[in-house]
């Protein structure tokens, strides 16, 4: 006997968009139950101070390193490009920008998501398989206060951080390789990029990185809290988490371009 989706190709296309549209409102319950309940009292300072140290002062060597060679490649392309329409005085301004509005804040999110979003998932994911959420609301704790809120609120305010971090890092990249391997004055370069580079582009760039940072920790808690059937479940939640914030930073940096900078 044929099924509907056999006899009716839209049926599949139909369920699968019902399968996400029930993700959706799942996920927008969830970011809802949690916010609501952290904003109450109690409140946890260890855990905010605990987060904000492993998001922030132990993700900072990753994003270092990943915006100082990003910017060091983007000054070598962007040579190899202009140079062929004696426009290399552009390159300055082209890092920074390229630096502060887009590639700052996508890498950084794209490497907080495989680095604190697994980790996320996985503590979480293997409390749950564990009873150890369910230990919590036995004592009178309530576990979207306790583990999830200052997971997001600390995401929310650091990713920024290690963002700016990281544009400096990054245009810094680009200086050393146009002054030291393209030939270029070390006076003029600098000049041409802090005459050139706007409040704007520095600010929403962050704006962009608190975005990516509650991304990051939302799917990252999401997953591991409704992560079930022991360690093979944990992977998963792991692998789910890494991808659907990945999938999710790229298209909310779409959108957010379209606001700031579209036309």
């Amino acid at each position: 006997m044929q099924t509907l989706s056999q006899k009716n190709p839209l049926a599949a296309i139909g369920h699968v968009f019902m399968l996400f549209l029930a993700s959706v409102g799942r996920i927008s319950l969830f970011m809802t139950n949690t916010i609501r309940e952290g904003i109450r009292p109690p409140y946890y300072p260890q855990q905010f101070r605990a987060m904000f140290i492993q998001i922030g002062y132990y993700s900072l060597p990753v994003i270092g390193l990943t915006t100082l060679f990003t910017g060091a490649a983007l000054a070598v392309q962007s040579y190899s490009g202009f140079s062929r329409f004696s426009a290399e005085s552009s390159i300055p301004i082209v890092v920074a920008l390229a630096i502060t509005r887009e590639l700052g804040p996508v890498m950084a999110g794209l490497m907080v998501a495989g680095r604190i979003g697994a980790s996320f998932a996985a503590e979480i994911g293997t409390m749950r398989v564990t009873e150890q959420i369910d230990a919590l609301v036995t004592l009178s704790t309530n576990p979207f206060k306790y583990l999830l809120f200052p997971r997001l609120v600390a995401a929310t305010i650091m990713l920024p951080f290690l963002v700016f971090t990281g544009d400096i890092i990054g245009i810094f990249g680009g200086y050393a390789v146009s002054v030291k391997a393209l030939g270029f004055a070390p006076i003029p370069y600098i000049n041409n990029t802090w005459n050139y580079l706007q409040f704007d582009d520095v600010f929403y760039g962050l704006v962009k990185a608190a975005a990516f940072g509650f991304i990051v920790a939302l799917m990252g808690c999401y997953h591991g809290y409704h992560s079930k059937g022991g360690a093979q479940g944990v992977g998963t939640a792991t692998t789910n988490a890494v991808v659907s914030a990945s999938i999710l930073i790229l298209l909310a940096n779409y959108l957010l371009t379209q606001v700031f900078f579209g036309v």
